[in-house]
């Protein structure tokens, strides 16, 4: 169906799953369908799609969207060849084993675990289907500087690509996401205590409620055309800016986190999507990298930055 299509979908499940953990519900649908082996992002809920779609233009060169279409996670790709479809199955299930042994690694294991499992992912198929390392080989490299977009030519989502705007954006994403999550550990609390819902699920959703609601508003994005198409793309600066809530207990910094997820988003895509044949997350590497800052500042056996707060 394409992998921006599936992540709609899975937001969409996710945020389903959100709702019946905040009514007291299983958790299944959001841990094990939305986040999990079944539909995750870095399984069948996107990380399958771009895989196949990098697949199918470098090496089989099938794509629906022609010769180079390796970026275009829009199109479905049943219409491709059966090798294709495969391949992001294999690309679904090595995104799923690889969670839990990013997470055995010391240090490695404080950036996001999906995130990092859909970077790691694409890192290696770009560089058996494209004949690329991480940050490409595209002439616009050389033409523009590694970190340069040719005044947003080369950018992705040129439409929010400008400084003041993405500070604008991330400050506000950032403000609700630590909004949603304040009233949702609040309404979680009592079902924790009464053993109504898991713990689990009860430090999940405060994280990813915002998450899912981003991924759904990427239907315009899929469907549209045009000036209609130009909606912003605010996953990673939800889940940062939650989490930098939760550790600060704090709107202010759940908003100031809210940038830092919009401008890791943003250099993620400057060193390794925009000079790239293919698709590679900026949400997700700025997620997994926006995590890892947070965690280093604030845990206790890092750097605990929340008693500088106190």
């Amino acid at each position: 169906m394409g992998a921006l299509w599936a992540f709609c979908l899975c937001g969409l499940v996710t945020m389903i799953g959100c709702a019946i953990i905040l009514a007291g519900g299983s958790d299944f649908l959001l841990l094990q369908v939305g986040l999990g082996p079944i539909f995750g992002p870095h399984a069948g809920g996107f990380l399958a799609g771009v895989i196949a779609s990098s697949y199918a233009s470098g090496l089989r060169g099938n794509h629906p969207g022609g010769a180079g279409a390796g970026k275009d996670i829009l199109s479905p790709l049943i219409g491709s060849s059966w090798d294709v479809l495969v391949v992001g199955g294999l690309a679904s299930m090595a995104g799923v084993l690889l969670v839990p042994l990013l997470g055995k690694i010391p240090v490695v294991r404080e950036a996001d675990g999906l995130g990092l499992s859909i970077v790691t992912v694409t890192f290696v198929s770009r560089f058996i289907f494209q004949k690329e390392g991480c940050f490409g080989k595209s002439p616009t490299r050389q033409k523009y500087g590694l970190l340069g977009t040719g005044n947003y030519c080369i950018s992705w989502i040129s439409w929010m690509a400008p400084l003041p705007r993405l500070i604008v954006l991330g400050f506000g994403v950032g403000g609700l996401a630590g909004g949603v999550a304040k009233f949702s550990v609040a309404a979680l609390a009592p079902l924790v205590s009464s053993g109504a819902i898991s713990e689990a699920a009860a430090g999940t959703v405060p994280i990813i409620f915002c998450w899912g609601l981003s991924a759904v508003m990427l239907t315009t994005l899929q469907l549209g055309q045009g000036s209609i198409q130009k909606v912003p793309v605010t996953h990673c600066m939800a889940v940062v800016g939650a989490l930098g809530f939760l550790y600060t207990n704090s709107l202010v910094g759940g908003a100031l986190s809210g940038v830092l997820g919009a401008l890791t988003q943003e250099l993620s895509a400057r060193l390794f999507y925009n000079h790239g044949s293919d698709h590679l997350d900026p949400p997700a590497a700025g997620i997994a990298l926006g995590v890892f800052i947070l965690n280093i500042l604030f845990k206790p056996q890092w750097l605990n930055a929340s008693t500088w707060l106190n």
